[in-house]
């Protein structure tokens, strides 16, 4: 077959319809990254523009342009917005775009979860804006600190669209983690172990279980804020037994997580383009491995960083000071390692080098204002103040901001197959830097004069009038700087000329397909031996196009790739994708009906809406797999391997383990809520709390044990060729038990919105009873796939994934009862 012929038979398999159709119903990775990208962009306009406004407003003392309410909607958006709408957002759909290029694979482990979670986050995003545009955005602060967020102090629909949206929003990045962590631990190159890993691809894979385990704090403490708001259970009430510090921990669990989950992104950007604009190689690989790693694991023991003026005890001072100051280390490694490339180079100053070095001079001095503000009595005076503010956006908008310029232009190439044919980048990056210095360069000024964040004006007697009249200029400089770049994108994308493959000349496989990349990235699949292939082979991508790779003959019209060892990058299995559906823009919206019925208060509806959402999760893994086993499958060069569906561990068993570490993490978030309201608060338990019952706790523990212990004999049934169904049915049996156990325990519990302590077990025993009845549905549809001919002894693979879920419905029963029971012990 020729290269050409090759060509047209998998463009044909793996193209999405012609048009605006193919938005909606598009999986490819190369699209869906393209779109999320685009809407990142969009909402990042948006927020610039709420910036021009809030400085707008304190160009002037005594500014009467906007009124308190109206600033107070502005800030509120402005943070909400560039966090949540365009940081997170642009690292997914950069690394949608480029992951499974760098990686060497066809697409993504889950193309529809990527799609879902896409329409997600434009739904949720939307219903941000049009709260917006009505004027009933949110304005209690991107970080919605209670009790001014609750239902005395904003009984308005404000701070229920920020709880709502943002939850919503958070779907989609829960989505990207999943799908990030499994594509990069399974779906690579064959060849590609761990250490010749893109560098990119280590960063990318370090953020995500960040994000797996740092959001979930941040929903759990949404939920429990939007319950109060609407039914009254007083989890950050101190008069009922909660205490409002409980939604600080919770945010900031997520909150000083988050600032590492948005810089390390953009340091895998850096890792990546400097070494090429260096013309050598990165210096400590594996140092920067270890370095991203540590910064990870110290990012979590920072978040009281943000406490010190809430009283916290001295020891408590002392610990989080000394982690703080502690986490300058690994980004200390970074630093010096890129320094130290660029010394053993010889580096060249095109545009993607002038935004690195900007991000050198930005982030440091981010850097070290974060060292201030880590030592206690510092904090103390500068906490609420504009140096702050300034010195959150040295580290955000210098540490995010300037890398991902960077890497737009170096990768623009790819995406457009084009040349540059203007040169506005170097004005543009002259603007941006010089406005970026003088805006927040003085914003650090009037901070240390006393100018408070968040306030709407100020008198003229307090002499910040002429050093905020500096700031506010010089943002709209920097904003020009911005609206540059964007003219000079389009330009690029539309009418400049075709250029070259790989025009920097760098050795990563991203550049090894076409530019611009075909549906299907590459003709046949690469055997990796290094960690810049194309350095090493420079005729690699000419014999990839002739099938000389894995998987070079078309058939059947099946979307195939492969997986592979996680430590070793040795050929597993074959993967067969599903093709263009609208299933995922359905489920995200009859999600958003479920979220837009809890915001708008009708409550009749939300049932509807959840029976949707397992409707159409039932038809979309009804399309999976098959009645008839395939064996095994010619890979290409001498490899034969089965299809994913008939082993032990298939991707759906690995995207499960991470979705259940995030299950997990909230659970863990809703145990220390507990831990943490039973310690600080009075009338823990209350007088009237019920003695427990130990039948209640044997059977609910007993009866999540016994399903968990009946799919494994369903496993082993099936393994000799028996049916699992009567094992199956058991498990179902026991799993509703627990779930009424659960139901059972609510039903006795003192009325919620009277204590802390009823409420917080009523949502333990909650989300028990939910995982216990989404296990049992899981069970349920094996019992129906069984009896219809879809598991088999060596069809096994949907068993498995629905064990994981039944053992982690054992392990949160067994310890919520227990928690639920240790004050009858202790007594």
């Amino acid at each position: 077959m020729t290269a050409l012929r090759r060509h047209r038979k998998l463009s044909a398999i793996w193209a999405s319809e012609p048009g605006w159709k193919g938005w909606t119903s598009s999986v490819n990775h190369t699209d869906l990254g393209r779109m999320f990208l685009v809407t990142a962009f969009f909402f990042f306009l948006v927020g610039g523009l709420l910036a021009m406004l809030i400085r707008a407003q304190l160009a002037t003392p005594d500014s009467a342009f906007v009124d308190a309410g109206a600033f107070s909607q502005f800030f509120t958006m402005h943070g909400t917005i560039m966090m949540f709408l365009f940081a997170i957002p642009t690292f997914e759909g950069l690394a949608i775009y480029l992951l499974p290029k760098m990686l060497g694979t066809r697409d993504l482990a889950f193309p529809r979860l990527t799609a879902y979670g896409y329409w997600c986050y434009v739904f949720g995003g939307l219903m941000l804006l049009v709260a917006l545009v009505f004027g009933i955005a949110p304005n209690g602060g991107w970080f919605m600190y209670p009790p001014l967020t609750g239902p005395l102090y904003s009984p308005g629909i404000n701070t229920d669209f920020w709880l709502i949206g943002i939850t919503f929003v958070e779907i989609s990045a829960i989505c990207a983690a999943v799908e990030f962590t499994v594509s990069i631990l399974k779906y690579r190159a064959p060849g590609m172990s761990l250490d010749k890993m893109p560098i990119f691809a280590w960063y990318a894979l370090v953020t995500s279980l960040m994000i797996l385990t740092g959001f979930p704090p941040l929903i759990l403490g949404s939920i429990l804020l939007e319950v109060e708001r609407a039914f009254g259970l007083p989890f950050f009430q101190a008069d009922l037994g909660g205490d409002s510090l409980l939604w600080q921990h919770l945010f900031w669990l997520f909150g000083h997580p988050e600032v590492y989950i948005i810089f390390l992104p953009a340091a895998g950007v850096i890792s990546t383009i400097l070494p090429v604009m260096a013309r050598t190689t990165l210096l400590g690989y594996g140092w920067i491995v270890a370095s991203a790693v540590a910064l990870a694991f110290l990012s979590f023991g920072l978040w009281v960083h943000h406490m010190f003026t809430t009283g916290i005890p001295q020891m408590g001072l002392a610990f989080f000071s000394a982690a703080s100051t502690l986490v300058a280390v690994p980004t200390g490694v970074q630093v010096f390692a890129w320094i130290g490339t660029l010394w053993k180079g010889r580096p060249e100053l095109h545009l993607p080098m002038l935004h690195i070095l900007g991000f050198f001079v930005t982030f440091v001095i981010g850097g070290l204002t974060g060292v201030m503000v880590a030592v206690v009595p510092f904090d103390w005076q500068a906490h609420d103040t504009a140096f702050i503010t300034a010195h959150l956006h040295y580290v955000l908008f210098g540490g995010f901001v300037f890398p991902i310029l960077a890497g737009i232009y170096y990768w623009l190439p790819l995406v457009t197959g084009r040349r540059r044919f203007f040169r506005l980048g170097e004005m543009a990056f002259a603007l941006i830097f010089l406005g970026f210095h003088g805006t927040f360069l003085a914003m650090h000024w009037v901070g240390l004069l006393g100018q408070r964040r968040r306030i709407e004006t100020y008198d003229a007697d307090t002499g910040w009038g002429a050093i905020n009249f500096v700031s506010s200029l010089s943002s709209f400089v920097m904003a020009i700087g911005l609206a540059m770049v964007l003219i000079d994108v389009a330009i690029h994308a539309l009418i400049a000329v075709r250029g070259r493959r790989n025009p920097w000349g760098a050795g990563s496989l991203e550049w090894a397909s076409m530019s611009p990349p075909p549906a299907y990235n590459f003709a046949s699949l690469p055997e990796v031996t290094s960690r810049e292939p194309l350095h090493g082979d420079p005729g690699l991508p000419n014999r990839l196009a002739r099938g000389e790779g894995y998987l070079g003959t078309p058939r059947d019209g099946r979307r195939e790739t492969m997986t592979v060892d996680i430590a070793s990058g040795r050929p597993e299995g074959i993967v067969i994708y599903p093709g263009n559906t609208r299933l995922p823009i359905m489920m995200a919206a009859v999600t958003g009906l479920f979220f837009l019925s809890i915001l708008l208060k009708l409550f009749w509806l939300t049932p509807f809406a959840l029976a949707g959402i397992a409707a159409l999760a039932l038809v979309w893994v009804w399309q999976l797999g098959d009645r008839a086993d395939q064996g095994l499958q010619d890979a290409g060069r001498g490899a034969v391997l089965p299809l994913v569906g008939e082993t032990d561990r298939a991707p759906g068993w690995w995207g499960s383990v991470f979705l259940l570490v995030a299950n997990a993490t909230f659970f863990g978030s809703l145990l220390f809520g507990y831990a943490f309201l039973w310690t600080v608060a009075p009338g823990w338990p209350p007088p009237e709390w019920l003695p427990p019952s130990m039948a209640e706790l044997g059977i609910g523990a007993g009866s999540a044990i016994g399903a968990a212990l009946a799919m494994r004999l369903a496993i082993l049934r099936n393994r000799r060729s028996e049916t699992p169904v009567p094992f199956l049915a058991l498990a179902l049996a026991a799993t509703l038990a627990t779930a009424l156990t659960f139901g059972m325990l609510i039903l006795r519990l003192p009325p919620p919105d009277g204590h802390a302590y009823a409420a917080t077990l009523l949502i333990l025993g909650a989300y028990v009873m939910l995982h216990a009845l989404l296990a049992g549905l899981m069970q349920a549809f094996l019992i129906v796939r069984a009896r219809r001919g879809f598991i088999s002894p060596r069809r096994r693979a949907e068993l498995p994934i629905v064990l994981l879920w039944s053992d982690y419905v054992a392990a949160v029963a067994a310890l919520s009862l227990l928690a639920a029971h240790l004050p009858g012990f202790l007594v």
